[in-house]
C-alpha cells in the first residue's frame, strides 16, 4: 500500500537517492513509469518536509511514500507516522505537497482553484484535497475507524508565500484539511511537533496502518437511497471532487449568466462515474435545481428506481432513459447527469415513436439541448452495441455545431478491480486493447485472478466467497441462445459447456421461477442462479466476477481470432450494419467489461481449449 517507507533519519541516507528509488518502484509495482511532473516534486518538494521533520527533532518518525488508499489506485504523497505526543497512541498524518508559489480562486468559486501551470482548468482546494483523503481512509481503514482522532491532515505550500495564496483561506482548515506555505515554515514545524513525539519510533503503528484490515466498499446502489433523498455519503478524491465541483459551479454560472455548457467525464471501469453521478444528483436536488439522471441502460436504470425510490416512489421519477427526452423543451433542466453515455444511440426513435417525433434529429443533441449544463459521465472502452454514438469525439463535435462549450475531466484513478491499476493494464493487453500484447499475471494483493478448469470450478468458487459473505456473479459472451422460460415457469439451461449448464438471466421485468428481473440480476442474491450476460452486467459491480469466454472470440498462435459465426447477439447478425472489424472490436469491448465487474477478484474459464491453455499459460 506505499511504494516505500523509512524513518526521518534513514531518509538523511538517501535524500539524493530517493527518487530514483521510488521511480524503480512504481515500475516494478504498477509497471507505469512515473510522470515527469511527480518525478520533479519526489526531488523538489520530499527534500523540503524531510528538512522540516528533522529541524522539528523528529528523526524517528515514519515516512510513508505514495501511500495507496484502500480499493482505489489513488495515493497521498507522504503518511507520517509516530507517537502522539499527549495520548501517548498512534498518530497518523496525511501530507500533501504542493510546489506551487501562487494560487488563486476559480472565479467565485471556494472549492475550485486555478493554478497557473495549469492554464484555465480549475483543480480542488488542497485542504479539501487532502481532507477528502483523510475522509476515505477512516472510511476503509479499521485501524483508523477505531481512532479517528489519531488522524490529520495537511497541505504543505513549500515554495508559496501567504499573500501569493491568500485567497486559499477562504475555506477555514480543520484536523483533517489545513493549509501551511514556506513562510509560515516556523509554524508548521510547530504543528508537526503537536502531532509527533520526539525520540519515539513510529515503526510499530506503520506496521499496524500497513496491515489493517480493509472494510468492504460501500457499493453504489447500496447507498443510494441516503444519496439521494438524505445527504452524501461517498467521498469523493482528486479528479471526482474537481468534476463535482465543477459541475456545481458550472450550473450555478449558467444560472446567473444565462450561459450553457457540457461536461464530459471520462474514466475507465469503477473510476467512480456513477459516484459522482448519484452524489452531484443529490447535491443540486438539495440545492433545488432542476436535475435528472438518464442513462441508456434499462437493468442500472430500474435498478436505480428501485432502491433509490424504496421509500419514496416519487424519486423514481428522477431516473430516466437516454430517450425520454425526444420532446423535451431546450434547457428546461438547470443540468442532466447522463451516466453510462457511452450508450447514446444514433437517435431516440423507435417503432413506438410517434410520427411528429420521428425528425431524425441525432439523440446527443436532444440530450444537449435539454439542459443548460448537460454532463456526460462515459468509457469509450464500453461501447458494446452496434449504433452506440457516445464518444467524446461525437459529443464535441455536436456540441461545437451549436456553439456549446465543453469542459473535459478524466478520472484516472480505479476504484473497481481492488483498485488495482495492475489488473486493469493486464486486462485490456490481453483483449489487445492497449499495445504491447498480452502479458503474464504477476499477481497484485488487493485483486485475485484464477483461470479455472472448469465451469463446475468456476461455480464452486464463487459459492464459497457467498458463504463468505461477499457478492458473486458468472457472465458469459453471448455465445449460446437465449431462450424464454417454459410455460411452468422454469428456465431453459442454455448455457451449456460439457454436462455443465445454466440459463441465461431473464429478459423479461418480472420474476419468474425464482429468478429476478432481468434489471435487478446483478443486484438481486437470487441472481447467482443465472449466468449475466453484458447487457446486464454493464454498469454495476460485484465482488467476485466469474467470466465464461465463449468461442466467439478465441486465440491461435499469436493473437485473437473472432468467430462471428459463433456469436449469437442478434444486434451483431446484420453484416451491413456491423462490419467485420466493427465485430472484432465490438466483441473485445463485451469481454473487457465482463472482465472488470469484479471489485476483489475475477475466475476465468474458456470453452476453446488452445484459448484456454493460453490462459493458463499467464496466470500462474
Amino acid at each position: 500500500m506505499t511504494l516505500y517507507r523509512q524513518s526521518v533519519a534513514g531518509f538523511s541516507a538517501l535524500e539524493n537517492q530517493l527518487a530514483a528509488l521510488l521511480a524503480e518502484q512504481m515500475t516494478y509495482r504498477t509497471g507505469r513509469k512515473p510522470s515527469a511532473g511527480e518525478y520533479r516534486s519526489w526531488e523538489r518538494s520530499l527534500p523540503a518536509l524531510h528538512a522540516d521533520l528533522v529541524a522539528a527533532g523528529l528523526h524517528e518518525v515514519e515516512m510513508l511514500f505514495e501511500y495507496q488508499l484502500p480499493l482505489t489506485s489513488k495515493r497521498a504523497d507522504v503518511v507520517l507516522v509516530g507517537q502522539h505526543p499527549q495520548t501517548g497512541g498512534p498518530s497518523y498524518l496525511v501530507v500533501e505537497l504542493k510546489q506551487w508559489s501562487h494560487a488563486e480562486r476559480f472565479e467565485d468559486s471556494d472549492s475550485l482553484i486555478q493554478i497557473e501551470q495549469y492554464g484555465h482548468r480549475p483543480v480542488t482546494h488542497p485542504a479539501l484535497q487532502v481532507r477528502d483523503y483523510c475522509d476515505y481512509m477512516l472510511g476503509f481503514t479499521t485501524v483508523l475507524a477505531d481512532q479517528p482522532e489519531s488522524l490529520a491532515g495537511v497541505a504543505y505550500l513549500h515554495n508559496a508565500t501567504e499573500s501569493a495564496v491568500e485567497d486559499l483561506y477562504r475555506i477555514p482548515g480543520d484536523r483533517l484539511g489545513s493549509i501551511y506555505t514556506g513562510q509560515r515554515r516556523g509554524e508548521f514545524q510547530d504543528f508537526l511537533r503537536s502531532r509527533f513525539s520526539p525520540g519515539v519510533s513510529g515503526a510499530a503503528y506503520a506496521d499496524h496502518l500497513l496491515s489493517s484490515r480493509i472494510a468492504p466498499s460501500r457499493q453504489l446502489l447500496a447507498v443510494a437511497a441516503e444519496e439521494v433523498q438524505h445527504r452524501e455519503m461517498f467521498v469523493l478524491l482528486d479528479e471526482q471532487r474537481d468534476a463535482y465541483n465543477y459541475v456545481l459551479h458550472a450550473v450555478e454560472r449558467a444560472r446567473r449568466a444565462n450561459t450553457k455548457t457540457a461536461v464530459i467525464v471520462s474514466g475507465g471501469p469503477g473510476s467512480g462515474k456513477s459516484v459522482i453521478a448519484l452524489s452531484l444528483l443529490g447535491e443540486l436536488s438539495r440545492q433545488g435545481r432542476s436535475v435528472l439522471h438518464a442513462t441508456g441502460s434499462r437493468s442500472f436504470t430500474q435498478t436505480l428506481r428501485k432502491v433509490a425510490g424504496k421509500r419514496a416512489p416519487r424519486v423514481q421519477k428522477m431516473f430516466q432513459y437516454f430517450n425520454s427526452f425526444i420532446a423535451a423543451e431546450p434547457n428546461d433542466l438547470d443540468a442532466l447527469i447522463l451516466d453510462e453515455a457511452h450508450r447514446i444511440r444514433d437517435t431516440s426513435a423507435s417503432r413506438w415513436t410517434r410520427a411528429e417525433h420521428r425528425t431524425g434529429k441525432p439523440q446527443v443533441e436532444e440530450l444537449l439541448d435539454a439542459a443548460r449544463v448537460p454532463v456526460f459521465l462515459l468509457d469509450e472502452f464500453q461501447v458494446v452495441r452496434p449504433g452506440e454514438q457516445g464518444t467524446v469525439e461525437d459529443i464535441e463535435k455536436h456540441a461545437a455545431n451549436h456553439g456549446i462549450e465543453v469542459v473535459k475531466i478524466d478520472l484516472d484513478a480505479q476504484f473497481r478491480c481492488g483498485g488495482s491499476e495492475e489488473y486493469v493494464l493486464w486486462a485490456k493487453r490481453l483483449l489487445g486493447l492497449e499495445p504491447g500484447g498480452p502479458m503474464e499475471w504477476t499477481g497484485d494483493p488487493h485483486f485475485d485472478v484464477e483461470v479455472v478448469d472448469s465451469p463446475y470450478e468456476m461455480e464452486a468458487y464463487l459459492a464459497t466467497k457467498l458463504e463468505g459473505g461477499y457478492s458473486a456473479r458468472m457472465a458469459a459472451g453471448y455465445c449460446w441462445p437465449w431462450s424464454d422460460p417454459r410455460p411452468d415457469g422454469t428456465l431453459v439451461p442454455d448455457v451449456q459447456v460439457g454436462d455443465w449448464a445454466k440459463p441465461w438471466n431473464l429478459k423479461g421485468e418480472r420474476s419468474v421461477g425464482g429468478a429476478p428481473a432481468a434489471a435487478l440480476w446483478a443486484t438481486d442474491p437470487a441472481g447467482f442462479g443465472q449466468v449475466g450476460c453484458v447487457y446486464t452486467a454493464q454498469g454495476f459491480e460485484y465482488d467476485y466476477s466469474g467470466v465464461i469466454l465463449g468461442p466467439d472470440l478465441v486465440w491461435r498462435e499469436d493473437r485473437w481470432i473472432p468467430v462471428r459465426a459463433a456469436n449469437c447477439d442478434p444486434d451483431f447478425k446484420n453484416r451491413t450494419k456491423v462490419s467485420d472489424v466493427d465485430f472484432d472490436r465490438l466483441v473485445r469491448n463485451v469481454y473487457k467489461v465482463l472482465l472488470t465487474r469484479g471489485m476483489r477478484g475475477v475466475t476465468l474459464f474458456s470453452t476453446d481449449p488452445e484459448t484456454q491453455e493460453f490462459l493458463r499459460g499467464l496466470v500462474r
